[in-house]
């Protein structure tokens, strides 16, 4: 895969969204699960979107259970819960595979910044070309000044 704009991935009602829909953003996508110790994270990334969203940022959440089994739920459960209980507006998507037989996204972000996912909340920054990517860890947190600053940079 040469470009972030030729993937399509799955939102979380199921229908094929193409990542070109988002030239122009500047995009954070996050790799979610609803039973984490980094679960709290996403008021931090909600926070994040809302503050950053009317200056072109996109938050992406991509539910996964490869990590602890910590996102068991179907698509519908995992909608619900982000709703009800952090209020998430920004965009959720199917669950993902990332360890094994990773999904085309998380290919291309794990060849092209050389990190490997480790835990739930892993975050990758992409420019609004598409064509710079930064990774932080789930220890960094949505709000934290290491995060926000890199975003600011790419706004």
């Amino acid at each position: 895969m040469e470009n972030f704009y030729d993937i399509s991935v799955k939102n979380i009602e199921g229908k094929s969204v193409s990542m070109s829909d988002y030239k122009g953003k500047v995009v954070l996508i996050v790799n979610t699960a609803s039973e984490c110790g980094f679960t709290p994270q996403y008021k931090g990334l909600e926070e994040l979107y809302k503050k950053y969203k009317d200056k072109g940022l996109l938050v992406l959440g991509f539910p996964s259970n490869d990590f602890g089994g910590q996102e068991p739920g179907s698509e519908s459960e995992i909608k619900a819960f982000c709703e009800s209980r952090y209020q998430v507006s920004f965009p959720l998507f199917s669950k993902v595979s990332i360890k094994e037989n990773p999904s085309s996204l998380y290919q291309y972000l794990q060849q092209k910044t050389q990190v490997q996912v480790a835990w739930n909340f892993s975050k990758f920054l992409v420019s609004k070309d598409g064509k710079t990517i930064h990774a932080f860890s789930s220890k960094v947190e949505p709000m934290s000044s290491e995060l926000t600053k890199s975003i600011e940079g790419l706004l």
